[in-house]
């Protein structure tokens, strides 16, 4: 399931349906279930069942009121205590590396939504708003535990498959550095490749791989738009450590040379003549058209500037031109929408209708 779907989902079904996500590591399964939370205005609390013992989930037992009441009761955790206490997403991570004990309680809080005891012998339950996210490591390069089939039917299971255009709606929304979002739209086999294929051990590319090399390359004031059109050996070795050789090599290379990449404001500004748009590879002149499509979200084109996208796509074709009207469209940008419809919107009915066998 992509990564759209999976958001419209999670967010609207009830609150006591708990999520199982599993994929690959690296493919973003917190962040996801952190971006629930926010979406809901909800506290997030991450607990890592693969660092926990038993009493770090059902808790110790509480020896002071045992004392005075002759009833064995435990103290739960804190972050239980408040998901029982006010509506929370309760992320429960590394589900299948948990130890058998903490499972259990895991299964518990999945199964009743409860844990625990008081001197009445009354469990403590969850809010009934609290939402209990979980996350396995899906894949045979993992050593984990199988799943409890009884645990695993309690859940609403997904199988998550992000894709590059997921990541880049993310990216572009979240403060990626934009020319490492025009890398991994541009090589896209350098967003995550598949893992059975290399050996174990060997570090590879993954979303959130490359959202901890952005965030320590603007921490090291290497942002790769900071220092596009250079090479540095440091920027090579951070960014292998990160995502490997293979991607570091390519993305190293794609930065030095980053200063030839063409911008939407290029050619908003008509700065693109029309021999170099049918010059570019069609990788970059993809590129450049979801960039101009980024552009018109957050911009009110003039007429000028819509006519020199519209004569952009132009240049490359029939398809490019439908894809920058869909992709404009679905902004919901209305003056954008009208500049531009009045510069390719028949050109645009004309090609569906080719397409669809019609003719003029």
């Amino acid at each position: 399931m992509d990564i759209k779907t999976f958001s419209q989902i999670t967010s609207n079904l009830p609150a006591n349906i708990a999520v199982l996500m599993r994929g690959p590591t690296g493919v973003g399964k917190s962040h996801l279930s952190r971006a629930v939370a926010d979406e809901l205005s909800l506290p997030f609390i991450d607990v890592r069942g693969s660092t926990m013992d038993e009493s770090q989930v059902s808790g110790i037992p509480d020896f002071e009121t045992s004392k005075s009441t002759g009833v064995a009761t435990f103290c739960l955790p804190s972050w239980y205590v408040r998901a029982c206490r006010e509506p929370v997403v309760l992320m429960l991570d590394e589900l299948n590396r948990s130890m058998p004990q903490v499972m259990q309680s895991f299964f518990q809080i999945v199964l009743d939504r409860e844990l625990g005891n008081n001197v009445e012998g009354e469990t403590l339950k969850l809010h009934p708003e609290t939402r209990v996210f979980a996350a396995v490591n899906w894949g045979s390069e993992y050593d984990v535990n199988d799943m409890d089939p009884a645990l695993l039917r309690r859940f609403w299971v997904v199988d998550l498959e992000p894709t590059v255009n997921d990541w880049i709606d993310w990216a572009n929304q979240n403060g990626i550095d934009p020319v490492l979002v025009d890398f991994i739209r541009q090589h896209p086999e350098h967003f995550r490749p598949d893992v059975s294929s290399v050996d174990p051990g060997t570090v590879v590319p993954t979303p959130a791989s490359w959202h901890r090399l952005n965030d320590s390359l603007v921490h090291m004031s290497m942002a790769p738009s900071d220092i596009a059109g250079s090479r540095t050996d440091i920027f090579y070795s951070l960014s292998s450590g990160f995502v490997g050789t293979e991607a570091s090599i390519a993305f190293t290379e794609f930065v030095a040379r980053y200063e030839r990449v063409i911008s939407a404001e290029d050619v908003l500004d008509g700065k693109i003549s029309e021999s170099k748009a049918k010059e570019l590879p069609a990788s970059e002149a993809l590129s450049v058209v979801d960039k101009l499509i980024e552009n018109s979200k957050d911009n009110n084109w003039n007429e000028k500037q819509a006519k020199n996208a519209a004569n952009f796509a132009r240049a490359r074709g029939g398809e490019q031109i439908v894809y920058l009207w869909t992709g404009v469209s679905k902004t919901q940008v209305l003056p954008n929408i009208q500049a531009l419809h009045s510069e390719i919107g028949n050109e645009v009915v004309d090609l569906v209708r080719k397409a669809r066998g019609l003719g003029k």
